[in-house]
């Protein structure tokens, strides 16, 4: 029960080849040490005789192969311009390279899109695979021609992936992944060819995604990335001091206007209450001389209202003195 338990755990275990052999390729669980058709013994042929060299496309002169997508199952009528604004969607496409027939200039079928950046490029690896371009289900993958140690291409028998009906189905790629051997791993006769092994105990689910590779970083490339850093960082430093310089500037600024504000303030404030103050004792003067005045004039008018009760006194006196000496 255990051993039928394992077997069914096995079913959704998968591996990714990290190296191409084209007698591996041509096996469903990556075990198999004897080639099975003649595609894989052409191609097995020119991994020996060094018949193949990767690098010696002219056609791929300038192109980043981190930052290269390779583009199949292409709909033939797909130009470049559809294609373009397809993949554009995930990063900024630097180069495109639609691939055609020598002669008739017909699409083949498949594209190398190169990206500005390994970012944009791992961001179309992982959401453009199955997406839909003219009506067609494309598949996405790293540039193996370049990246994938010992690659074959399918025109000389080697490629991954393929349909049953080509009778060239290859493993160990994005599309047909190796699924966890089921049987006896013959490890001797394996590491006699040079083939990987299955990485027993480390199989990744059929619904995970294998990441490409990425770009090794040479010290001299870690010492400009961390010089890079220093900058950005001395830079970032440098705009905060300054923005704390004229922050410090404003407010001071503005520490300054607000004092003057306030002495002129103070100053039309004191000016205002000495006015007031003036104003106030020239209204106490005012009044203060009104009231001596009034009070004058009423003490005149005392003095004028005896002397004219004095004289009609008198002259009533006199005039009864008159009228007794007439008697």
């Amino acid at each position: 029960m255990n051993r039928n338990k394992d077997n069914s755990g096995k079913l959704n275990s998968v591996f990714y080849a990290q190296t191409y052999h084209p007698i591996q390729a041509g096996s469903i669980d990556g075990t198999d040490i004897l080639p099975h058709d003649n595609a894989v013994y052409r191609a097995l042929l020119c991994s020996s005789a060094g018949l193949y060299d990767p690098f010696g496309d002219p056609n791929v002169i300038g192109e980043d192969s981190y930052c290269t997508l390779f583009v199949g199952r292409l709909s033939h009528l797909t130009t470049e311009n559809a294609l373009r604004k397809a993949m554009s969607k995930y990063g900024t496409v630097k180069n495109l390279r639609l691939v055609r027939h020598i002669v008739t200039g017909a699409s083949r079928g498949y594209a190398f899109v190169e990206y500005e950046s390994e970012r944009d490029m791992q961001r179309a690896y992982e959401k453009a695979h199955h997406s839909v371009i003219d009506d067609s289900e494309i598949i996405v993958d790293y540039n193996r021609q370049q990246l994938m140690p010992g690659w074959i291409p399918r025109r000389l028998g080697g490629g991954l992936g393929g349909k049953k009906e080509s009778g060239q189905l290859r493993f160990g790629g994005r599309e047909r992944p190796f699924r966890a051997p089921l049987r006896p791993i013959p490890l001797d006769d394996l590491k006699r060819l040079g083939i990987s092994p299955p990485p027993e105990g480390n199989y990744m689910s059929r619904f995970e995604i294998p990441s490409p590779p990425r770009r090794k970083r040479s010290y001299t490339d870690r010492e400009d990335r961390h010089s890079r850093s220093r900058r950005r960082s001395s830079s970032r430093d440098h705009t905060y001091d300054e923005r704390r310089s004229a922050d410090a500037e404003g407010g001071s600024q503005k520490r300054h206007r607000h004092d003057r504000g306030y002495y002129h303030d103070e100053h039309e404030r004191r000016s205002s209450s000495r006015d007031y103050r003036y104003e106030e004792k020239e209204d106490n003067s005012r009044k203060s001389r009104d009231s001596q005045s009034h009070r004058h004039d009423r003490t005149s008018t005392s003095h004028d209202h005896r002397r004219s009760d004095t004289r009609r006194s008198s002259d009533r006196e006199h005039r009864s003195q008159k009228r007794h000496r007439h008697e």
